[in-house]
């Protein structure tokens, strides 16, 4: 049965995904293949970024909730995965990266849903923050649900200069 809380929480991942997905597909050629500045990735690779880190940032959680701490996880080691990201995806097509972020932000949806309201509150540490426990929700909401969020307010800035 899932809960308000953790529906609320599946719906803001998929408002995200949605709007990344509604901007993401009327970009024009140039747009989708310009370089972000600060951060050098295409536009492109940056959507299929979201879409390939909702697996990830879902079994982060998951963990979580069952309250296993996350080790391992440094800015370092997220560094080198969007590096090897940026590097095996660079020619993706806007049909390819719509599609797995249509894809990934459904199944991150159903995993949401699936997580009980104590699942939610169930608190671990986390390697990525220090190892201070942080709540299944708060990793959510710092992570998954914000991730479109955060790239899609990038993405509009960089194409506005």
């Amino acid at each position: 049965m899932t809960s308000q809380r953790s529906n609320a929480l599946a719906e803001r991942l998929e408002q995200g995904a949605r709007e990344l997905a509604a901007f993401a597909s009327n970009l024009s050629d140039v747009q989708w293949h310009m370089a972000v500045p600060k951060d050098g990735r295409t536009v492109g690779v940056i959507v299929d970024h979201v879409a390939n880190m909702y697996p990830i940032e879902i079994q982060v959680a998951q963990s979580i909730a069952k309250g296993d701490p996350v080790v391992g996880v440094t800015w370092a080691a997220v560094d080198e995965i969007n590096a090897a990201h940026a590097k095996d995806f660079a020619q993706v097509t806007q049909a390819e990266a719509l599609e797995r972020l249509k894809a990934n932000s459904t199944a991150a949806a159903a995993a949401i849903r699936a997580l009980s309201a104590d699942e939610l509150d169930r608190a671990a540490g986390f390697s990525l923050n220090s190892d201070a426990p942080m709540s299944c929700q708060f990793v959510l909401e710092d992570h998954a649900v914000r991730h479109s969020f955060h790239h899609l307010a990038v993405i509009r800035r960089a194409l506005q200069q």
